[in-house]
């Protein structure tokens, strides 16, 4: 089993939903991994709570909004893991091998992620697009991770509906359910080597012939 460890912010009395989900779907054989340890700025907070439940190892990165390459490495290092899963992680990630840090965003790439583009921002900025007529569709994405915010090749994304009487904090519970459902099924690609890029070049990402998550959504009215 190759081992990971996993990024999660949570809150500092809550959160964690995606790390829950990840571990159980492990446990029920849908992610072919071995979660050995799962990380947060938060000392006391959710996700602590949760790994607790699982009886997995938690380590409280104390400083991760200022950390570096060295400080992540280490933890990586520590962790003995062979792939990083961010999962709700709300800082940026520096030194890690992008061939095997992958991240999930709950929204449309590359229009809706950047610096400062997570949760509620960017389904606050999704709504605002579908108002005014130029987008039909939110999505959850999948992307490998770089040294720049959501810059590594996208390898999944999903259309989420958008309801006219939607709001950001209506949006974001319909796309966490989707994260939820295909984050470990996804993930599972990726540690079985079936999803694979060389870290530098995003065209050099392979996907197999049959996965049918890597045709472009559309998520744009026709001008």
């Amino acid at each position: 089993m190759k081992r990971v460890v996993v990024f999660a912010s949570g809150t500092k009395d809550g959160g964690g939903s995606g790390f829950q989900a990840l571990v159980e779907k492990m446990r029920m054989g849908v992610l072919r991994a071995d979660i050995v340890s799962v990380v947060s700025q938060h000392e006391r907070g959710g996700v602590r709570k949760h790994a607790k439940n699982f009886d997995i190892p938690f380590h409280y990165f104390h400083g991760a909004k200022d950390a570096g390459a060295e400080d992540y490495r280490r933890i990586v290092e520590e962790a003995k893991a062979d792939f990083v899963f961010l999962s709700g992680w709300m800082h940026r990630t520096q030194g890690l091998d992008p061939r095997t840090t992958i991240n999930i965003h709950p929204g449309p790439l590359p229009e809706f992620g950047g610096k400062g583009m997570y949760g509620r921002r960017v389904h606050t900025a999704v709504m605002k697009a579908f108002r005014s007529g130029k987008l039909t569709v939110s999505a959850v994405s999948m992307h490998f991770v770089t040294d720049e915010y959501d810059c590594g090749p996208v390898f999944f994304q999903c259309p989420v509906g958008i309801l006219a009487r939607d709001t950001p904090e209506s949006l974001k519970k319909r796309v966490n359910d989707a994260e939820h459902v295909w984050q470990a099924y996804v993930s599972d690609f990726v540690v079985q080597g079936k999803i694979h890029w060389d870290g530098k070049n995003p065209k050099s990402l392979v996907v197999p012939p049959d996965y049918p998550f890597h045709r472009p959504v559309k998520l744009f009215q026709a001008s």
